[in-house]
């Protein structure tokens, strides 16, 4: 039954004839449809997005504080319309590419898609390993344990309870927002590098200002909203509740990024670290409200959210990989039915896990690169979604807005500038 129907019964008649929704009944039903936008902006801030927002907090302290606002703002337009296609459609992401853009376009971008989610697969791996190690439990131990206890869950359709275990594990990340207050920034430079633009011509500027886009608007995140939005079966007519519930996901999302950045800047670039090398110095952000307890309330943090995103991103990338060529997919699937499905999602994980196992590794370096990598591919998809979202034929009444258009036009046209600046600055230094 829709909802509009639900609601209806719900609510009395008024005198004359109208019916009116109560703000009650308007709660209820907005926390029901409650979950795929704000898992998939919360995911966002994964291991190598808190990795990233540490060290541009760290280098820069406060002066990229004003990209981060407006790639936010475009986090906030790419999600409702990664949302409004699904609704409106009724499919997913990947079968719109593939029925709108044919085969060779859909492979493209599915490499691209493959090549940014492993990256960012064995970075999660990554942070399970630096997040378990400052328990004193060793990577060769916890990394395959979590590869084992990541597959397990998903195979045997579990997801649904680690999901909730692993967001609540997320949710330490919100003591970064007091560990930034009792830090005691200078909140005239917090303020003056929110809203002044500070620009930088060298290589390290350009290459963590994609890095910041990459993570803050990660590919894979929106094909986990497309799939999650057709799964929660969303009607058109309920696309109000999940306009707000993604806001609310990316001011979080948003709100948690920007904080990491104004904590760390507090805390080691004031007192002249600009360089990150180990997580025990990035938990140093958390001294302010943890004291001696840092270590361990950030350890909390990062393996919740390399949990989260290590469940998800798999998951993701065989979904659309097999949704877009046609293939048998689903953890209902019995092995034997859905081999390529099961196998994309097993060497994934199994590529994460090892390259973590790799002694020696740069773990914030991998955190900054890997996400370099998504903001260089982010373009492929954004582009490929813009055009989906102007088609009329598909949208109908809901094509994108001017604005639309013009903030999600011009981040791709920024990370394509960006991309062949940052190549220039790498052949030719200054």
């Amino acid at each position: 039954m829709q909802l509009r129907n639900v609601l209806q019964r719900l609510v009395p008649r008024r005198a004359s004839g109208a019916r009116r929704v109560l703000p009650r009944v308007r709660i209820l039903a907005f926390l029901a449809l409650l979950g795929p936008g704000l898992v998939s902006a919360i995911a966002g801030d994964d291991a190598g997005g808190i990795g990233t927002y540490s060290v541009v907090g760290a280098k820069y302290g406060y002066e990229l504080l004003w990209a981060l606002v407006i790639v936010i703002i475009a986090l906030a337009i790419v999600q409702e319309m990664t949302a409004r296609l699904a609704v409106t459609t009724g499919k997913g992401l990947a079968d719109l590419i593939r029925e709108e853009f044919g085969v060779r376009t859909t492979a493209f971008a599915m490499l691209a898609l493959f090549i940014a989610n492993s990256a960012v697969t064995i970075s999660n791996f990554v942070g399970i390993a630096a997040a378990s190690e400052l328990f004193g439990v060793n990577r060769y131990f916890s990394v395959p344990l979590a590869a084992i206890a990541v597959w397990y869950i998903i195979a045997r359709g579990n997801y649904k309870v680690a999901e909730k275990i692993f967001l609540a594990l997320s949710a330490v990340l919100v003591v970064y927002i007091f560990a930034a207050f009792l830090a005691q920034p200078d909140w005239n430079a917090v303020a003056r590098g929110t809203f002044i633009p500070t620009i930088r011509a060298d290589r390290d500027f350009i290459l963590l200002v994609i890095a910041v886009i990459g993570t803050t608007i990660s590919p894979y995140m929106q094909f986990t909203l497309s799939a999650a939005t057709l799964d929660k079966g969303t009607k058109p007519e309920e696309y109000r509740f999940v306009v707000w519930e993604t806001v609310i996901g990316v001011l979080l999302s948003g709100a948690f990024a920007y904080f990491i950045v104004i904590a760390t800047g507090a805390t080691l670039h004031v007192n002249g670290i600009t360089q990150i090398e180990s997580a025990e110095q990035a938990a140093r952000a958390l001294e302010p409200i943890a004291g001696p307890l840092a270590e361990a309330l950030f350890g909390i943090g990062l393996l919740g959210a390399s949990f989260l995103a290590a469940s998800i991103l798999p998951l993701s990338t065989t979904y659309a990989i097999c949704e877009a060529f046609g293939w048998e997919r689903g953890v209902n699937q019995e092995r034997a039915d859905a081999p390529i499905f099961y196998g994309i999602y097993t060497a994934l994980i199994v590529i994460g896990a090892i390259v973590a196992l790799i002694p020696g590794l740069p773990l914030f370096q991998i955190f900054v690169y890997v996400y370099l990598l998504n903001g260089i591919l982010l373009p492929v998809l954004l582009i490929l979604m813009l055009r989906l979202a102007n088609k009329k034929r598909l949208m109908g009444a809901h094509v994108n807005s001017p604005f639309a258009n013009a903030l999600g036009w011009g981040i791709t046209i920024v990370l394509i500038v960006l991309t062949a600046a940052l190549v220039l600055a790498t052949i030719f230094p200054i």
